[in-house]
């Protein structure tokens, strides 16, 4: 029968905090994944959810929804950007977004065009004009895509004629550039059969999906198992030989 010494007090304690910390850790693991799956869900219940008057959610929406709604206003098309790093398909492409102007207001509301497909050799086909009158949008009112680090700093004030692209698009730098306040999320635009863009629009997790912080969860619990494991390891006591 195997049998283990007494450990000291401080190999249990620090047994014991380890593994409290590495469930602990596992556990909001396991949370971050909950909530990222219950996002997605919301998301695309949003793509089919009755149109609201974007008013009532411009400044303030709601943290954990994607409202879908409808704006009167013009474009300003002389001013698009282009997010040359959507993951669409590999013939590459950009992401087109328009500032959008609503009559009375001063904040400017970014509008995600859709996807406009390369074709294959790093070239990007001529932009569908926008219209000039003023026009009735609906989509879901989402948030920019995620910003990151960019190589030289702010690439749009660097280039002085437009469609101006970047590997990022920074709300605050588009602002910046544009010279006007924006609102805090971008409408995304419903899809549109005759439309030259695609848009299929889905929220970015593609740096940390619910499945990664799943299997991080599971790498904790390891730890935690581990940790029990060596304490008994080390205070296992040895078999004397026979004589």
């Amino acid at each position: 029968m195997i049998g283990f010494r007494r450990p000291s007090w401080w190999a249990l304690l620090l047994t014991v905090a380890g593994a409290l910390l590495f469930i602990r850790l596992g556990i909001w693991q396991l949370h971050r994944a909950d909530f990222k799956d219950a996002l997605l869900r919301r998301y695309a219940a949003s793509a089919t959810a009755p149109l609201q008057d974007f008013a009532a959610v411009a400044q303030n929406p709601p943290p954990d929804r994607f409202p879908r709604v409808r704006v009167r206003g013009r474009y300003l098309t002389d001013r698009l950007y282009l997010l040359d790093n959507p993951k669409h398909d590999g013939r590459g492409g950009v992401e087109v977004f328009a500032p959008f102007q609503i009559p009375g207001q001063s904040p400017l509301l970014l509008v995600d065009m859709g996807f406009l497909q390369g074709n294959g050799n790093g070239e990007i086909p001529p932009l569908p004009p926008l219209p000039q009158s003023l026009v009735r949008l609906h989509g879901m009112y989402v948030p920019p895509p995620p910003p990151g680090f960019e190589m030289g700093g702010d690439a749009l004030t660097r280039q002085t004629h437009w469609p101006k692209d970047s590997i990022f698009l920074d709300l605050a730098e588009v602002a910046r550039d544009l010279g006007r306040p924006l609102y805090p999320r971008v409408l995304a635009l419903d899809a549109d059969p005759a439309s030259a863009y695609v848009r299929v629009h889905t929220l970015d997790f593609s740096a940390m999906p619910p499945a990664r912080h799943r299997a991080y969860a599971f790498q904790w619990f390891t730890f935690a198992a581990a940790a029990v494991v060596i304490l008994l390891v080390l205070h296992r006591k040895r078999r004397r030989p026979k004589l």
